[in-house]
């Protein structure tokens, strides 16, 4: 064999390098691996990953002010708050809330801005059903002087790009295409070219009708009004060049509200400071103020804030969540290691029978054995009406079991107990009975051999059952909603009635991913402290 042939590299038998075969294979072991559990990964990550995404997103999003009044967001940037906004800004209130009425958005706005501001949503309701007053005397007097200003046609020749124009004469049964605005429009007339396009998109979008068809609303005519007493428009000779430079020394002698007025004409609310405070302090796309309310804190245009006293509820819930959770674990404990330790060391036919009895409460539905606890927790129940005849208890103090936090552990204790039972039971079965006879044969008394030698190869069991106890507790609403009352409910509950109930679902999922952190920081503790490697179900 030649030096060369030697030197070279090693091949495989189709010819190839041998290190690059081997490359080959193992990414094609690592593909064929990847294409196995794909279909697992793609589960999780629609069913676990995306919705936890999706509720820390929607933890801080705070889109809908500024997509839906975009033109007052840009306003306020120069906004003094110890004064009602200037006439400009209540002018792009108008266009802004024309437009939105339009397209039915201005209630879910007052909906989401109620959350900070009681009021809110009523005074938008209010404003939507009269916005398109907003203008009209001015609307009147242009018509008044030259008809024209009232025909379809005068605006599209006057605002439409040249092009569209040309594609959509005489078009009145659709939309048409997308109005383009005319550059020397925008140039000459910039807050009627905007107020213009916004009408003209909106009619097209929202109820398919064509710009060449529709009179423009009465917010156009007083963007037109503010634009020729402005001295805008005075260069312009394009389309109905004529028809503007006829109007503008007419508007100096029109009459009629100025924006600010006529909003304070539809609700006084309007000159409102905590109004536009609110506005102006959630006009960022992305905010604190869910995850701010979950702590009891408020954001204003002073900046963070405490709620007011009586409206200071997160930080007891989460509280009370977490000490109620606990309780109910260690009385699970308490309940469910006497249990284990008797069926894990009875013969297997016995111990087999008595475990069906654990699975028992499986079979029935949690809302049944809720309302069961219900009947026997009241003053007039089972449990108390047994107290009396037994002696223990006099007829006129009954004890108080439920609407508060005893009924509500009494309750879950019980029905979480099955999940601290089966994994401390299925631990216990491995421990080998040998390890006690042993230490009693070296003189180690019952307890010593039960506490030294057995409890210490019964604590994984225990782990694992703490953690499927404390992890379900945290997110019951069922039950502490039945028998909780008032004293006894969960933060989970509180989650439950803003996502089906007031619609809140930017405070639900901050209070959700508040619930998630504080599970995270409690098992990443439990891991210091106990070691997760310790913990066995079996």
């Amino acid at each position: 064999m030649s030096d060369a042939t030697q030197s070279g590299p090693m091949l495989a038998a189709d010819g190839r390098p041998l290190k690059r075969s081997l490359a080959r294979a193992l990414r094609a072991q690592k593909l064929r691996a990847l294409m196995l559990i794909a279909p697992l990964l793609i589960f999780i990550l629609v069913t676990f990953i995306a919705p936890i995404v999706d509720m820390l997103f929607r933890s801080v999003e705070n889109q809908i002010v500024s997509e839906t009044l975009p033109r007052t967001v840009v306003a306020l940037e120069e906004w003094d708050p110890s004064d009602a906004p200037d006439d400009a800004t209540f002018a792009a209130l108008a266009y802004d809330f024309m437009a939105a009425t339009e397209r039915r958005e201005h209630t879910r706005l007052g909906s989401r801005l109620n959350y900070e501001t009681t009021g809110m949503s009523s005074l938008f309701r209010r404003t939507g059903r009269g916005v398109d007053d907003v203008g009209e005397d001015y609307a009147d007097q242009f018509t008044d002087l030259n008809a024209a200003w009232g025909a379809p046609e005068t605006w599209t020749a006057l605002m439409g790009a040249p092009d569209w124009v040309a594609a959509n004469a005489g078009d009145v049964d659709g939309a048409g295409t997308l109005f383009q605005l005319s550059v020397a429009a925008r140039d000459a007339f910039p807050e009627t070219a905007d107020a213009y396009r916004s009408f003209a998109r909106t009619i097209q979008s929202q109820d398919d009708d064509s710009p060449t068809a529709e009179e423009p609303w009465n917010t156009v005519y007083l963007a037109l009004y503010r634009d020729l007493s402005a001295g805008h428009g005075a260069e312009y000779d394009g389309p109905m060049a004529d028809l503007v430079a006829e109007a503008i020394p007419a508007v100096a002698d029109f009459e009629g509200m100025s924006p600010r007025e006529a909003f304070v004409e539809i609700d006084e609310d309007w000159l409102n400071l905590e109004v536009w405070g609110t506005i102006e302090a959630f006009s960022d796309p992305f905010t604190a103020g869910y995850f701010l309310t979950s702590v009891d804190l408020q954001l204003t245009p002073e900046g963070v804030e405490a709620q007011p006293e009586d409206q200071r509820i997160y930080l007891l819930l989460f509280w009370r969540t977490l000490f109620m959770s606990a309780a109910i674990t260690i009385s699970c404990i308490l309940l469910g290691y006497p249990i284990a330790y008797l069926l894990s060391n009875l013969p297997t036919r016995t111990s087999n029978l008595l475990l069906i009895l654990v699975l028992l409460p499986f079979w029935t539905s949690l809302l049944v054995r809720t309302s069961a606890w219900k009947v026997l927790l009241q003053q007039q129940g089972v449990i108390n009406d047994v107290l009396v005849w037994i002696g223990l208890v006099a007829d006129d103090g009954r004890l108080a079991l439920i609407n508060n936090q005893t009924g509500t552990i009494i309750a879950m204790t019980h029905i979480l107990l099955p999940f601290m039972i089966l994994p401390m039971f299925s631990v216990m079965k491995t421990i080998p009975p040998s390890y006690v006879r042993a230490a009693k044969s070296l003189g180690a008394t019952n307890w010593t051999a039960f506490w030294r030698v057995y409890f210490p190869q019964s604590i994984p069991g225990i782990g694992a059952g703490c953690i499927l106890v404390f992890i379900l507790a945290i997110g019951y609403y069922i039950t502490p909603e039945l028998v909780g009352g008032r004293t006894g409910t969960f933060i989970s509950n509180r989650i439950a009635f803003h996502i089906s109930s007031s619609l809140n679902w930017g405070l639900a999922a901050a209070l959700g991913s508040i619930l998630l952190a504080v599970v995270l920081v409690l098992y990443w503790l439990y891991d210091r402290i106990v070691g997760i490697d310790n913990v066995k179900l079996g």
